[in-house]
């Protein structure tokens, strides 16, 4: 099981032997992989080339080390999307053909806070609609969202149970969210969502805070959307002007 016979820094290729031992089901999701010990004498190198690729494959979220117990293989997330493409939950569960679910935990509507005020450009007098919701995939809960939308852009008669926020605001107030501004801030666990989202204490979240904008250039809705990090994976493709 001998890697030597290659050119590159001895790290890389350990690095790139553990993730082929994973492809090939050697070593399986949430399994533990061997010993620090047992996994250099495999490989036949020293522990501190085998602990600088291990560092890298959990910066990179192939593994994940609990303290005192032990190295496991990480979850690969089930799903993918650009950071470019604007998709709502529902789409990105729907292409991984997967059945995507909401469970409502609450609504009401504030007084607008003076952020919010600058965000959807608007009086302190003005109303604010907040939707808090868990999006499921196959019954699995998966994000937690928290949804704000000044109410004046709110048909009189809606039904805010309707998985898609997106579709609600199009067919019902003619309301077409054409992008949003959007910032990602990875988290690690947080004593209320993670328990929400059935986390285990290892498991990260990465946190999208949109601004989502009209047609018309207008601020509509803005979210909070919470990730399963072991589930998701978003990426960007960068362009050289």
């Amino acid at each position: 099981m001998s890697i030597k016979a290659d050119n590159r820094h001895l790290y890389l290729r350990v690095i790139d032997k553990i993730k082929e031992d994973i492809e090939k089901g050697i070593y399986k999701e949430k399994e533990k992989l061997p010993s620090e010990f047992e996994l250099s004498k495999d490989l036949g190198v020293s522990r501190a080339t085998l602990r600088e690729a291990l560092r890298i494959l959990e910066e990179e979220n192939v593994i994940i080390r609990r303290h005192g117990v032990g190295t496991f293989v990480n979850v690969k997330p089930r799903f993918s999307s650009g950071i470019e493409q604007l998709n709502s939950v529902t789409d990105m569960i729907k292409n991984a053909n997967l059945t995507p679910g909401t469970v409502f935990l609450s609504s009401s509507i504030t007084g607008a806070t003076e952020d919010d005020v600058k965000r959807f450009k608007c009086s302190k007098e003005d109303e604010i609609f907040l939707l808090e919701r868990v999006r499921t995939s196959n019954c699995e809960p998966v994000v937690y969202c928290l949804d704000k939308i000044p109410t004046h852009l709110l048909p009189e008669s809606f039904d805010h149970k309707q998985d898609s926020l997106f579709i609600l605001l199009e067919d019902k107030a003619s309301i077409y969210i054409t992008y949003a501004v959007t910032h990602i801030e990875p988290i690690g666990y947080h004593e209320k969502i993670s328990q929400i989202l059935e986390c285990d204490p290892e498991t990260s979240l990465l946190l999208l805070k949109q601004i989502h904008y009209d047609s018309q250039d207008r601020p509509v809705l803005y979210s909070l959307n919470y990730f399963r990090a072991d589930h998701f994976s978003f990426h960007v493709v960068r362009k050289r002007l």
